[in-house]
């Protein structure tokens, strides 16, 4: 049994911004099919920040701590701060992760980014 730190079961126990935003601007869904995890964000922006970030996450506590601890990195960030937040960052943020649980982090990281692109590819009509 992995051992988390106070802030992973914080997440876990209480998860921040779940849920669904209607008419989003971006989602992003990013899963893995060896463990099952699978997580959608949702974005919402406004003036190049991320107004609202909400997400669903189907998976282990870990991967609901990191989908809530991302959709907490995000909020109120530019588009392009909000790029930048990687696996390790979230990790970090989160006390860090069983070796195990690890990939957890990816799959956050990774499904912000691509509501991100997905509201790029919009904006652009399509073409990015």
């Amino acid at each position: 049994m992995p051992i988390y730190s106070q802030k992973v079961m914080e997440h876990f126990m209480n998860p921040r911004n779940v849920g669904e935003i209607e008419n989003a601007d971006g989602i992003g869904e990013e899963g893995n099919p060896v463990c099952g995890d699978m997580m959608t964000f949702y974005i919402k922006v406004k003036n190049g920040r991320l107004e609202d970030v909400k997400y669903k996450t189907f998976g282990c506590g870990a991967a609901i701590a990191v989908s809530s601890m991302v959709s907490e990195m995000a909020k109120g960030k530019t588009l392009k701060e909000a790029l930048k937040i990687t696996p390790k960052l979230v990790a970090d943020e989160l006390e860090g992760l069983p070796k195990n649980k690890f990939h957890c982090s990816n799959l956050g990281a990774q499904a912000l980014q691509k509501a991100i692109e997905d509201y790029q590819k919009k904006q652009a009509g399509g073409k990015v």
